[in-house]
C-alpha cells in the first residue's frame, strides 16, 4: 500500500498509509481466484464473505462490496486499518502458500473509504422493534458491534461509555497516523444511525450499578469495557518522574490532545533520547508518537529478537523507516535517576534466547552482561491489566487470572443476563477479535431475551427476533 515519505510522516501526526487507489483496487480483487473452500473466511473472526465482497469490487461495484461487508462487520475502515490481516484472512489466503496473498485488509479499507469519499451513505436493513432493552458498558469494538447487531434486529440499545468519547481503544489509544479520529467518528456515527444511544462520562460501577440497570428495566447487560490499566515490572525507578506507561502516555496524547498542549489543558512531558520497553504494537505507537512530539532519538527495548516480535510487521517496517532503533535481547532491570528524581539511564541486561516457552516463543534468559543506555524518559508498554471498577461491584461474578471476567464461548458469564466479550475477557487482544466476541454474545443476547436454548447456528447473522 501506498505510505507517505518517512521524512515529511515522522513529524506530524497525519495518516501513513494512503490506501489503495480504485484502478489499484480493482486489479488486486482480480488476482483472487474465488476459491471453492475459501479458508480467508475461516481466518475472519467476523466471518465476512471475503470472496463475495472482493467479486463485487472486481465487477466495479464497490458499494455493493460495502454492502456485504456490512453484514458481518459495522465498522470496516477500521479494521481496513488496525486488524493484522496478515494472520488472519490473508494468512489463509491460498495465494499465499505459491505467491502474495491478496490484500484484503487494503481492499476492506478501500470499499469503506469509497463511500466515505464519494459522499455515500446505505441503509441498513432493520428489524421492527421487539420492545426489549440492552444495556452495553462501554463503546469500544465489542460494545459498538453488538450494539449495531441487536439494534438491527429490534432491540432498543444504550451505550455506557466512562470516557467523554465514543471508541474505546480505537479512541485512546491507537494515534491518528494509524487510524483518524474522523474514521472512527464516522463508524460511530453508522452505529448511532441504527438507533444506539449512546451516553458519555457514564462509569458503570460508579455512575451506576449493573443491578440498577436490571431495575430499569434492561433484560440483558453486556460488558465490554476493555483492559487499559497498566502492567508492571517492578523493577527499581518505575516510579521516577518521566516514566509513563505507554497507556496513558497515548491517552493523554491521542484523546486528550497532549501533542496540542496548551490549546487542550492536557500536558505530556516531551522526551529527547526515549528508551520504550515491549515490543507489541502499543510499544511501536508510543515509539512513534514521541518520534513525532521531539525526540532526538527512541529506542524499542525489546528481552527477544525481530522474530518473536508481537507487533505487526507493517507497524515494524513503519517504525524502522521513521528512524526508531531496535535494541533487541535486551531486559530492562533498573530505570537510574538524577539527583531530582528523573530519569536519566536505563540498565538492561543482555538476553540469550534458550527453549521455547508456553507462549511458543524461545525464552530468554540473561546472558551474564549488562549495559546503561543514558535516556529522559521510558515508556512501559508490557501490556495492559483490567480495571477492577466494574467487576467488583457486581456480588458474585466470576473471574480469572487478572482480574478478567470468566465466559463461555459465546459471552455468557456465570450470572443469567450478564454477558461480556474483547479484552476485559480475554485480556489484551486484537479490535477484530472484539469484535467476533461482540458477535457471538449478540447472538446469545438474542437467545437469552427471547427464551431460546442455546443457539446451535454458526452463521454470523442473528436469528430473526419476533414479538
Amino acid at each position: 500500500m501506498r505510505a507517505r515519505d518517512p521524512e515529511k510522516r515522522k513529524h506530524d501526526f497525519k495518516e501513513v498509509a494512503l490506501g489503495l487507489t480504485e484502478k489499484q483496487a480493482i486489479k488486486e480483487a482480480n488476482r483472487c481466484i474465488q476459491c471453492k473452500k475459501p479458508m480467508c473466511i475461516t481466518g475472519c473472526p467476523v466471518e465476512i464473505n471475503i470472496p463475495a465482497f472482493i467479486s463485487a469490487i472486481r465487477d466495479e461495484d464497490i458499494t455493493g462490496g460495502l454492502a456485504i461487508i456490512r453484514k458481518y462487520n459495522m465498522l470496516p475502515a477500521i479494521c481496513g486499518r488496525v486488524c493484522p490481516q496478515e494472520n488472519q484472512c490473508q494468512g489463509k489466503c491460498v495465494l499465499g502458500k505459491k505467491k502474495t496473498p491478496i490484500s484484503i485488509g487494503a481492499l476492506e479499507r478501500f470499499v469503506a473509504d469509497y463511500e466515505m469519499k464519494k459522499g455515500l451513505s446505505q441503509k441498513t436493513k432493520m428489524s421492527r422493534s421487539n420492545g426489549h432493552r440492552v444495556a452495553v458498558i462501554g463503546a469500544g469494538p465489542a460494545g459498538l458491534t453488538v450494539a449495531a447487531d441487536l439494534a438491527r434486529h429490534g432491540y432498543k440499545i444504550t451505550i455506557f461509555e466512562a470516557l467523554h468519547e465514543a471508541g474505546g481503544v480505537l479512541t485512546y489509544g491507537i494515534p491518528e497516523f494509524r487510524l483518524p479520529q474522523k474514521i472512527i467518528d464516522r463508524e460511530v456515527e453508522y452505529v448511532k444511525s441504527l438507533g444506539v444511544e449512546i451516553k458519555l462520562n457514564w462509569v458503570i460501577g460508579r455512575t451506576q450499578t449493573v443491578d440498577e440497570l436490571f431495575g430499569e428495566g434492561y433484560k440483558a447487560v453486556f460488558v465490554g469495557v476493555g483492559a487499559g490499566s497498566p502492567r508492571y515490572m517492578n523493577i527499581p525507578g518505575e516510579n521516577l518522574n518521566n516514566v509513563y506507561f505507554a497507556s496513558e502516555y497515548l491517552t493523554r496524547v491521542n484523546l486528550l490532545k497532549a501533542n496540542q498542549f496548551p490549546k487542550y489543558d492536557t500536558p505530556v512531558k516531551r522526551g529527547k533520547q526515549v528508551a520504550v520497553v515491549g515490543a507489541g504494537n502499543v510499544a511501536m505507537d508510543a515509539a512513534r508518537t514521541a518520534a513525532r512530539l521531539g525526540a532526538e532519538k527512541v529506542y524499542i527495548v525489546y528481552r527477544r529478537t525481530r522474530t518473536e516480535m508481537p507487533a505487526r510487521l507493517e507497524e515494524v517496517e513503519h517504525a524502522h523507516e521513521e528512524g526508531i532503533e531496535l535494541l533487541f535481547l535486551s531486559s530492562p532491570k533498573e530505570i537510574i535517576g538524577d539527583e531530582r528524581g528523573h530519569v536519566k539511564a536505563i540498565r538492561c541486561d543482555a538476553m540469550k534466547l534458550c527453549e521455547p516457552d508456553a507462549s511458543g516463543r524461545k525464552r530468554p534468559e540473561c546472558s551474564g552482561d549488562e549495559f546503561i543506555l543514558e535516556v529522559d524518559q521510558v515508556l512501559m508498554a508490557i501490556g495492559q491489566a483490567s480495571n477492577p471498577i466494574l467487576t467488583k461491584s457486581v456480588k458474585g461474578l466470576k473471574l480469572w487470572g487478572a482480574g478478567y471476567i470468566e465466559v463461555d464461548e459465546e459471552g455468557r458469564t456465570n450470572l443469567p443476563g450478564i454477558f461480556a466479550g474483547g479484552d476485559i475477557a480475554t485480556g489484551a487482544a486484537t479490535v477484530i477479535s472484539a469484535m467476533g466476541a461482540g458477535k457471538r454474545a449478540a447472538r446469545a443476547i438474542d437467545d437469552y431475551v427471547m427464551g431460546r436454548k442455546k443457539a446451535k447456528s454458526k452463521e454470523p447473522e442473528l436469528a430473526e427476533s419476533k414479538k
